[in-house]
Order: structure tokens, then C-alpha cells, then sequence
């Protein structure tokens, strides 16, 4: 058909689909987070200071008391060494010779929430170990990406203030394999914590038996269990938040890359009631938390959160009047699935709420 002008009739522009309920939600929420970022910036930038302030006005305060006379001081003193021998020795910040890497190469498997809690689940495990009386080495593999973009920018490049952790371009073959080299030099670390004490129990094993480390990839799906954490080993855990969409990704990787893989002893320790689902952030907590106890069942009741249901079998035990290993516990977990953020305890006195934000703000 031809209009009167000889023209052909005009077709009218189609319109985008218009936006669910559920969407515009998300954008209206995206849009006022965006729109808060400056002052919530300020703000824990206040916090901070505030803080800082606090402690400086304690430490004043505490040298402007008046001395005691000498007969006062003589007591006081000797109480204070008693009660400071009374108290088991806390180190504070000692390098051991163990590797933790994260494996990032899953970039293109998450989604855009996900990515955003790998982002927070990396920042507590560098969070965690920073804080730790007995850190690891600590490694992020396959950084680039969707994830690298993200620390750049939105984070505004903290990261690159962080001290004891390497990003690196590499997979976590090639990781493992520069870990060989930060354990042995000079800065390499001490046999101290757990790992001192795991030292003296295999006194006869020799020198280069002890040295020599192992590679293992932390998985589920593996076969195998973790026994114990060994002087010069690296272990990897699979930077991946995916809800469960790929199911043995980490284990076929591992597989496919010639490294040995094993599972933590969640199943050896913990009762589960339900499904069990380890973010990457809190299998770091663990490997972190066991070097300082050197026990399992300690590391686990301290980091894993309560909302999951785990509870120590040996507690169980002790409620029921039942020899420790007579119930039947749950192994139903997968430490490369990460559901969010959830808070895990720390060991003793340490606090366990390292918040993104605050990160910033350590030396």
C-alpha cells in the first residue's frame, strides 16, 4: 500500500519492554547506594578518626595518673607480672611458612552480586590474616578480570596498600610455585604456633622432608581428607560465589592441573542439621585460626557461623552422655561456594567484624 504522497507509510519505533517490579527495585536501590557512596565514605573515615582519638586520649590519661610510692609500686608491679605470666603467650603478627592462595579464574561463571561477594569474601581473608597472631602467606591468583575492575575503581584501589599479599596475573599453579621461593627466603617465616608444636611431634622426620611442603587444592568433592597443615605447603581455595551452579568445578580444575586436593575435616568435627555451605572467606579463617590452636574442632566451633547449625560433636557428646563418635555428622559442604558475608569468631580475644571499609585504614 502507498500513501497519497507516494511515500510508504511511516513504522512507528518499538519501545523496550517496560521494567518489572523487581527490577525497578534493584535499579532504584543500585542508584541510592551509588548516590550514598561519598557520605558513607565520610563517614567511616569520622569513625576512624574518632577511634584514633579514643586511644590517644586513654594513653594520656593512663601516663597522667599519679605514680605510686614506691612500696605501692613494688606490689603493683609484681601482681602485674603475675598476672601477665598467668595469661598463655600471645604473639602478635608472626610470618610462618605457610601459603594461603585464592584462586580467581572463575571470573566469567558469576554474576554481578557475585563478583561483588568475592570482592567482600577477598577482603576478609586478607582482613583475617592481617589481624592474625600467626599469619600466612597470602596470595590472589587470576586477578584481573570483572574483579580487578571492581578494586580499581568502586574500592578505589585499597588493595594496593595491603600489606602481606601479592595479586598476581598467574593461575594458582604458578602461584604455588613462586610460594616455594617467599617460604624459603630470609622473611620466609618461623616454625612458630601450631606449627612449632607439629615440629617437635615429627622431630624424626629430617630436615629436607620438612621443607619440601605440598601443593593442595581445598575442595569437597576431593576424596581425600586434610590431617594437618604442614610447614612450606601452599593450599588453595576456589574464589568462586556461584550458588551451587557448578557443582565440582574446583575439583575438576585441580585435577586437570596435576594437584592434590583434599577436603577440611568439617564431617571428623562438626554435627550438621542442615547443608553446609563454606564461603571462601571463612575456609581462609579456618587454615588461619588452626595455626594459632593447632586443633580442628577449636578452629571450626570459632569460625564457622552459628545461623548454619553446626555445632562440635563433641559437644553433643558431652549433652547426651555419648561417647565422642557415636553420632553421625554431616560432610555435605563446598568451601568455593560463598552464600555472603556472614561474620565468623575469632580465637579468644580478637574481634571478628572486619568490615570492608575499615580494611582501608590498616598500615
Amino acid at each position: 500500500m502507498v500513501c497519497d504522497h507516494g511515500e510508504p507509510p511511516s513504522v512507528a519505533p518499538q519501545s523496550d519492554p517496560p521494567l518489572s517490579k523487581n527490577k525497578l527495585k534493584k535499579l532504584k536501590r543500585d542508584q541510592e547506594w551509588e548516590a550514598g557512596r561519598e557520605l558513607r565514605k565520610k563517614l567511616r573515615k569520622e569513625k576512624v578518626k574518632e577511634k584514633k582519638l579514643r586511644r590517644r586520649a586513654a594513653r594520656d590519661e593512663g601516663a597522667a595518673q599519679p605514680s605510686l610510692n614506691p612500696e605501692d609500686s613494688s606490689n603493683h608491679n609484681d601482681c602485674q607480672a603475675v598476672s601477665e605470666a598467668a595469661q598463655p603467650h600471645r604473639p602478635q603478627n608472626v610470618q610462618v611458612p605457610v601459603t594461603i592462595v585464592i584462586d580467581c579464574g572463575f571470573d566469567e561463571l558469576m554474576q554481578e552480586n557475585e563478583r561483588r561477594s568475592l570482592g567482600s569474601q577477598v577482603t576478609r581473608c586478607y582482613s583475617d590474616n592481617h589481624k592474625a597472631p600467626y599469619q600466612a602467606h597470602l596470595a590472589i591468583s587470576s586477578f584481573g578480570g570483572h574483579l580487578k575492575e571492581r578494586f580499581d575503581t568502586l574500592l578505589s584501589g585499597h588493595h594496593r596498600s595491603w600489606r602481606g599479599v601479592r595479586f598476581l596475573d598467574g593461575d594458582f599453579v604458578a602461584a604455588a610455585e613462586q610460594a616455594k621461593e617467599w617460604m624459603q627466603a630470609p622473611e620466609g617465616g618461623t616454625l612458630a604456633g601450631a606449627l612449632s608444636l607439629m615440629s617437635k611431634l615429627n622431630h624424626e622426620n629430617s630436615s629436607e622432608e620438612a621443607d619440601t611442603g605440598e601443593i593442595i587444592y581445598l575442595t569437597s568433592d576431593s576424596p581425600n581428607t586434610l590431617s594437618t597443615l604442614k610447614p612450606y605447603s601452599t593450599y588453595i581455595i576456589g574464589g568462586l560465589v556461584d550458588k551451587n551452579r557448578h557443582k565440582g568445578i574446583c575439583y575438576k580444575k585441580a585435577m586437570e592441573a596435576g594437584v592434590k586436593t583434599a577436603k577440611l575435616p568439617i564431617g571428623d568435627y562438626m554435627q550438621m542439621n542442615s547443608r553446609f555451605v563454606l564461603a571462601t572467606n571463612h575456609v581462609s579463617e579456618i587454615i588461619v585460626r588452626w595455626l594459632e590452636c593447632g586443633d580442628w574442632g577449636q578452629a571450626f566451633d570459632r569460625v564457622v557461623p552459628k545461623r548454619k547449625g553446626g555445632v562440635l560433636k563433641e559437644k553433643v557428646s558431652r549433652a547426651e552422655g555419648l561417647p565422642h563418635g557415636d553420632e553421625n555428622g554431616g560432610e555435605d559442604y563446598d568451601r568455593h561456594e560463598g552464600q555472603g558475608n556472614a561474620s565468623s569468631a575469632a580465637c579468644d580475644d580478637f574481634l571478628d567484624s572486619h568490615i570492608d571499609a575499615k580494611v582501608s585504614s590498616l598500615p
